[in-house]
């Protein structure tokens, strides 16, 4: 069976009782007025999300509730929305999600439930409904109102609500719709929301904000007491087919979601050719667990496939260097790679640079670090963000070096399609062919990097934050290193893919 108690989950301050928390109400209301009962998971989080504090007020202000989807989390909205409403009759209770048809569904079933219901029937006042799209709206007899809106700068403005229920915090990229909604109960001492979502990616910046402040003081009782986390989760790293972290993530198995219908898609997960997008949705969806992103440019079991313990000691000589930078000028990366006698390639970080001289900071140790590698080539790509830091690389006086470039190092313009060197990582690594020692810098990069698309082609994007320039690196020395020339005893400034003479023995070119 599923599990009902979450995963992680924030402790009460004192023994949970129908006097502590209002939750046994909602129990019992959902049970014998509705007629609806809730599914033992739900029973046990409502009396926890419902606790109170000595004087009455909720506990939580804000509550964080993650879990797989198709567990029940439309039927515990509406009932949660009818109990505030026609029980403790607060003035306003407003539903959000990413759009307004996903916010009506629990509004829907609401209006649905209070006319079939006598009890709340007879508590309805003449056109108690408001369909008009844009202003739905539920009424009570009691100046209860339950309206719903989109995540956007007007959700919630111009109102004080007391209840506030957040679908879908995952989508939520921005703090403009959070902010409308949430800070409209700033004068409602007896105001709560309550989040319920599945697991996110990187562009998930409300919900990763607030689940790692909630996370700190599950940890370490450190920060906003008055903020609940309630976590039905597969652990970390857990395999697709694993019954225990399926059972963690969906408290409603074995009960309403059929054992068969999830395992059997893990399953078909777990063959080598499932798309990772595909394994990344199941993570998300179905295990709520996060993933750097939704449409991942580079296979996360192939980049692991390729963590093989060692270094490029044992291919000086046979060396390429890249420099990248990011689109904000903040984040640098030098990556060197050889191809091994295998004909994999082995990539590695050489240095890094962050913060507001990142790039004056790599352009100072540029030539320094050049020349104690000693690569046979130095490139970067020019169309993008490195061009920045590129000024001065085909001027043999760059930067104050006392010798650029070092003697036998060829510096290249990576001139090709940008699209064709980053689509040629990702098809090195499908196909096994690129190996690292699993730097924490490069995974970062390379699994956090997205794919902005351009028609049919794609390259490297980051959304969120973090950066993707040590991805570039990566693909720019992979392809570099697959198109270097014959050693040569003079320097040479040649464009990549231009030089006939640069392709000799070469595989991969013009990719």
């Amino acid at each position: 069976m599923g599990s009902i108690r979450p995963r992680v989950w924030t402790r009460p301050l004192r023994k949970l009782s129908p006097t502590t928390s209002y939750g046994y109400r909602v129990i019992h209301f959902a049970a014998h007025v509705l007629h609806m009962p809730l599914d033992p998971w739900q029973q046990w989080l409502v009396i926890h999300l419902g606790e109170l504090l000595a004087d009455g007020r909720p506990r939580f202000r804000q509550v964080l509730v993650l879990v797989a989807r198709q567990n029940g989390k439309t039927h515990l909205c509406t009932v949660l929305a009818l109990f505030w409403m026609f029980v403790e009759r607060w003035p306003m209770i407003f539903g959000t999600s990413t759009n307004l048809e996903q916010a009506a569904e629990p509004w829907e079933k609401a209006c649905e439930v209070a006319e079939e219901t006598p009890a709340l029937a007879a508590r309805l006042p003449r056109n108690a409904i408001r369909k008009a799209n844009g202003q739905q709206v539920l009424r009570t007899t009691d100046r209860s109102r339950y309206k719903i809106g989109a995540v956007n700068e007007k959700g919630g403005r111009g109102k004080s609500i007391d209840r506030l229920i957040g679908d879908e915090l995952r989508t939520h990229h921005s703090y403009v719709g959070y902010n409308a909604s949430y800070n409209a109960m700033n004068a409602r001492p007896n105001g709560q929301a309550v989040f319920i979502t599945n697991a996110g990616d990187d562009k998930s910046v409300v919900l990763n904000d607030i689940y790692a402040g909630a996370l700190t003081y599950v940890t370490s009782g450190a920060g906003d007491e008055r903020l609940g986390l309630f976590e039905y989760s597969a652990p970390p790293g857990c395999a697709l087919d694993d019954v225990h972290a399926l059972a963690a993530a969906n408290p409603n198995l074995g009960n309403r979601l059929d054992w068969d219908t999830v395992l059997g898609t893990a399953r078909r997960l777990m063959l080598p050719d499932a798309k990772p997008e595909a394994v990344a949705g199941f993570r998300t969806e179905v295990l709520c667990q996060r993933v750097k992103n939704m449409d991942s440019a580079i296979d996360p079991a192939g980049w692991e496939a390729g963590r093989v313990e060692g270094d490029l000691s044992g291919l000086r000589g046979r060396l390429a260097l890249v420099a990248d930078v990011s689109p904000d000028l903040r984040h640098a990366t030098l990556v060197a790679g050889g191809v091994m006698p295998d004909g994999r390639v082995r990539v590695e970080p050489v240095k890094a640079w962050s913060g507001l001289t990142a790039v004056a900071d790599l352009q100072r140790d540029l030539p320094g670090l050049v020349a104690l590698v000693k690569p046979q080539a130095f490139g970067w790509l020019p169309g993008g963000p490195a061009a920045a830091a590129a000024a001065g690389l085909k001027d043999r006086k760059y930067k104050g070096a006392r010798a650029w470039p070092p003697r036998g190092v060829t510096v290249v313009e990576i001139a090709g399609e940008v699209t064709a060197v980053c689509m040629g990582l990702a098809a090195e690594v499908d196909a096994r062919m690129v190996v690292h020692a699993g730097d924490p810098l490069l995974t970062d990069h390379v699994l956090g990097a997205e794919k902005l698309w351009r028609e049919d082609r794609w390259r490297f994007a980051r959304s969120g934050e973090g950066h993707c320039d040590a991805a570039y690196g990566v693909a720019g020395v992979v392809h570099l290193a697959r198109t270097l020339p014959p050693p040569l005893g003079a320097p040479r400034f040649v464009r990549a893919g231009k030089s006939s003479g640069q392709t000799r023995g070469a595989r991969g070119t013009g990719r």
